[in-house]
This record gives C-alpha cells, sequence and structure tokens, in this order.
C-alpha cells in the first residue's frame, strides 16, 4: 500500500509563533516597577513630614502641644538606642583612631591623631551612627507600633471619629526623634572621641597633651553645627518613613513584619545617600573646614 505525500509531510501551520518576552526585558521592567514604586514611597512619605511639621507648628501655637506623649515617646527611644549607640561608639572610635594613627605615624605626625581621629568621628562618625541607630531600633519600635495600630484598625477608627492619625500619632514621635537624634549624636562624639583618645595615649604612644592641642587647633563650632544638623534631617527622614509604613500596613501580622523590615531598609538606604548630598553642599560653603 502507497502512502501520499500529505502522509509523510508534516502539518505547516499558518498561525505565526507567539512571542516570548526576553528575560532581560522582564528585569528591566521588574527593576524599574520596584524603583517607582519606592520613589513613590519615599514622596508620600516625604508629604506626610510636611503634613506632620505643618500640624506640629499648629499645635505649638495654640498651646495645645502633646507634650507628655512626646517626652514618653523620647524615653523610650532613648531606652532602645543609648546603650547600643555607646557599644557602637566605643569600636568605631577605637578603629578610628587606630588606622588614622597608623598612617599619621608612617608620616612621622604623631600629634595630628586627635585632629584627625575627632574630626572623623564628629563629621561623619556620630551623625551615621546615631541614623543607624534610630533607622535600626527607633524606625522599627515605630514602625510595628503604628502597623500593630493600623491593622487591628484602630487607625480607621481615629479616623471616623474626626481624630487625624498624623496629629495624634505621627506628630508626637516625630518631635521625639528630632528630640533625641541631637542627643544621641552627642553622646556618639563624646564616647567615640574618648575611646579614641584612650588608644591613641595607650597603645599608639601619643602624648594626651598633643593630642587634645591638635584636636582643638583644627575642630571648629561649624563641624558641632554641621554634625547636629545632620542628626536631626536624619532623624527627621527616619521617623516620616517608619510612620508612613507603620500607616501603611496591611494583611495581618505578615503585614506588619513587612512594612518594619521596610523601615528600617529604606531608612538606612535614604540616610546614606542624604549623608553623601549634605556632605557635598557643606562642602562647597565651608571648603576649608570641611576639606
Amino acid at each position: 500500500m502507497s502512502t501520499t505525500d500529505s502522509d509523510t509531510l508534516p502539518e505547516v501551520s499558518d498561525t505565526p509563533p507567539v512571542a516570548r518576552p526576553k528575560a532581560g526585558a522582564a528585569l528591566r521592567r521588574n527593576f524599574s516597577d520596584t524603583v517607582l514604586s519606592s520613589l513613590a514611597t519615599l514622596g508620600r512619605a516625604l508629604r506626610m513630614g510636611v503634613d506632620a511639621v505643618r500640624i506640629g507648628a499648629t499645635d505649638a501655637l495654640r498651646m495645645r502641644f502633646q507634650t507628655h506623649e512626646t517626652l514618653t515617646q523620647a524615653w523610650f527611644l532613648i531606652k532602645v538606642t543609648a546603650i547600643p549607640s555607646i557599644l557602637m561608639a566605643i569600636p568605631f572610635g577605637v578603629i578610628v583612631s587606630t588606622q588614622v594613627g597608623n598612617i599619621v605615624s608612617q608620616l612621622g605626625a604623631d600629634s595630628m591623631i586627635g585632629a584627625a581621629g575627632g574630626l572623623g568621628v564628629i563629621k561623619q562618625g556620630a551623625p551615621m551612627a546615631a541614623a543607624i541607630m534610630l533607622g535600626g531600633a527607633g524606625s522599627a519600635a515605630i514602625a510595628s507600633d503604628l502597623g500593630a495600630r493600623t491593622v487591628r484598625e484602630e487607625v480607621d477608627a481615629m479616623r471616623v471619629m474626626g481624630i487625624d492619625p498624623v496629629q495624634r500619632l505621627v506628630v508626637p514621635r516625630m518631635a521625639a526623634m528630632m528630640l533625641v537624634a541631637p542627643i544621641l549624636n552627642v553622646l556618639i562624639i563624646v564616647v567615640g572621641i574618648a575611646s579614641g583618645f584612650a588608644v591613641a595615649v595607650t597603645a599608639l604612644g601619643v602624648t594626651p597633651g598633643s593630642y587634645w592641642e591638635s584636636f582643638g587647633s583644627f575642630t571648629a563650632p561649624v563641624d558641632i553645627w554641621v554634625s547636629l544638623f545632620k542628626a536631626l534631617i536624619f532623624g527627621f527622614l527616619v521617623v516620616v518613613i517608619a510612620c508612613q509604613r507603620g500607616l501603611e500596613a496591611k494583611g495581618g501580622p505578615r503585614g506588619v513584619a513587612d512594612g518594619v523590615n521596610a523601615a528600617v531598609v529604606m531608612s538606612i538606604a535614604a540616610v546614606t545617600v542624604l549623608n553623601t548630598a549634605v556632605t557635598q553642599v557643606v562642602t562647597m560653603f565651608f571648603p576649608v573646614r570641611m576639606a
């Protein structure tokens, strides 16, 4: 029995093949969506921060600012961040003094260890360490508290009763963070410089007089003010991100945990980028002091 051509040749479909999306295009789309989502989240947080500043200023002028709640939140932040800040400042001061001391000793300028180590702690170390502490422990505590209130529908109940959650919950926490951030910054400066001094005197053979003389000769009040200003704006950025992630939590305990994780990661990442920008701006206005 013979076979025909139709039995031996494969059938050819007239339908064109479906184009599959390339992996590179999908990756770029996912990356762009992630970036846009992060920028949108940061924008909502900053808008809420501006509203909180406006409401807080209005309440202060009308003599109805929540002072007791602010002090309560400030004491809570101090309790969760003070000891870790000290523990971070000690090795930080030791590392800065040791590394700078080794380089300076090779140049034969041991008397400059105090200036180099002290300025490193004041200008960069203390503000960033305070921001990391507030972004880690502080923002986690705030985001978890507000997130739990949100998933329990307490925030919605406040809105139904005509109470603004930003005024009731965000403003006192923002004021507390702005109050605690400079305190932590000063604490880290004191502990970091003291630990660096101890290492320089005991391990590197620097005389106490030359250490403090070089530190006082190269350190100006503008360095302290810049450090405090950095701590203030870092604290503001950390608290608005934490409050925004807490108030937008949804999905039960899983959503609260995701909000806390996002608050910590976004806070530290935003503070790192902002520190670079602020340092460049300050360098333009104070080129000699920041050189």
